[in-house]
């Protein structure tokens, strides 16, 4: 049997279009792009083309596009920078975010740097708008709002377009972690009252180790590597040429085919759930699954028992790879952080199922009648 690979919130493979793109700057085109001579200047030109691509579909200006080796570099700086340079000594975040930016607030907060303050889920995972405008209008130091446009693990949307009215409302810097929708939605930077987004290029068929910073003309930070000049002073060392080229070409794909893929991959997701719904009457969801959702990922949950408990490790025998997030693992605390926030039901096994353009609904059903099988 083929392998089935449902896992593509966690990684997603290379676009072979984007390898194409990728592969003279790993051949002859190897110049470092801090040389004068003519190898240094085509990929110097290489990295400019790519920045003012990226700038493009996501309408910023190419001053503000910087590149990264991925979605926790990028939100480290972002939050760092914040503190240092903006001079934020208050944050609210949530406690369903990535851990690239959890743990990064939880360092500040130890070090004394900060206070943070944490904004309420409704119980469908939302976050609770009400509730972070309370902390906001509370707030009497320089705030910091980092919460995540896309949960990674239920697939919640937040109206980021909201939230930056807010902060623009009471005067806070706002860092939105936009990894898992970069590549997958529209955006319009020129709209939405945002600092800082975050992207990483292997979210959306691009390669591992490259990621985005967008940082805000209209606030001046410094930088979070210190070395030679590159990035326009602000990440210094020699850049990832190949990385950052296949980021663009990824990025321009993504977007050439936004309503496509988003059509496609959503039909894959509500035939998944409807077969779910029908075969495990007793099933659960996490999240607002079918509402403002992300369409490329579902998370389930199956009554624990002695088939379920074992649930990942035997799809991953019978060549199926998904994810689990339990609120509890057989009695630690090794479970996911965000299931265990909005869902801390003990007696459920979570998994999720991510997809992309390259599923079948011929692979679902594959999936479901392994899933009877087993439990």
């Amino acid at each position: 049997m083929n392998r089935i690979y449902f896992d593509n919130a966690a990684t997603t493979a290379l676009d072979s279009i984007v390898l194409e793109s990728m592969m003279p700057y790993m051949t002859e085109k190897f110049g470092n792009p801090s040389s004068i001579y003519s190898y240094g200047r085509e990929t110097r030109l290489a990295v400019e083309n790519a920045r003012k691509s990226v700038a493009k579909i996501l309408n910023a200006n190419p001053a503000e596009i910087f590149f990264t080796s991925g979605g926790t570099e990028s939100n480290n700086t972002a939050i760092l920078t914040s503190i240092r340079d903006l001079e934020c000594k208050h944050i609210i975040t949530s406690v369903i975010e990535h851990h690239a930016v959890t743990h990064t607030v939880e360092h500040y907060v130890k070090s004394g740097m900060i206070t943070a303050s944490y904004v309420n889920s409704l119980p469908n995972g939302h976050i609770n708008l009400e509730h972070l405008e309370s902390l906001l209008a509370a707030s009497t130091q320089k705030t910091l709002v980092s919460l995540m446009h896309a949960n990674n693990e239920i697939g919640n949307i937040l109206d980021i377009k909201k939230v930056g009215e807010l902060c623009k409302k009471y005067n806070a810097i706002f860092h939105t972690d936009t990894v898992q929708t970069v590549g997958h939605f529209p955006f319009d930077l020129k709209d939405i009252y945002v600092h800082f987004i975050t992207g990483a290029a292997h979210k959306f068929h691009g390669p591992k180790g490259v990621g985005l910073l967008y940082i805000n003309q209209n606030i001046q930070v410094k930088p979070y590597i210190f070395g030679g000049g590159q990035e326009r002073n602000m990440r210094a060392g020699t850049e990832n040429i190949y990385g950052i080229v296949g980021f663009a070409k990824a990025l321009e794909q993504a977007s050439a085919h936004y309503d496509h893929d988003r059509d496609y991959i959503s039909g894959l997701k509500i035939y998944m759930h409807q077969q779910l719904v029908i075969s495990f009457p007793e099933i659960g969801f996490n999240g607002d699954v079918l509402g403002n959702s992300l369409y490329t990922l579902i998370s389930s949950s199956f009554p624990k028992s002695e088939k379920s408990e074992m649930l990942l490790f035997n799809l991953d025998i019978n060549n199926i790879c998904a994810s689990g997030g339990s609120a509890c693992s057989s009695g630690t605390e090794m479970g996911s952080h965000v299931i265990r926030a909005i869902n801390n039901n003990t007696n459920q096994v979570t998994v999720r199922f991510s997809f992309c353009k390259h599923n079948t609904k011929d692979e679902i059903d594959i999936v479901v009648n392994k899933l009877k099988e087993l439990l």
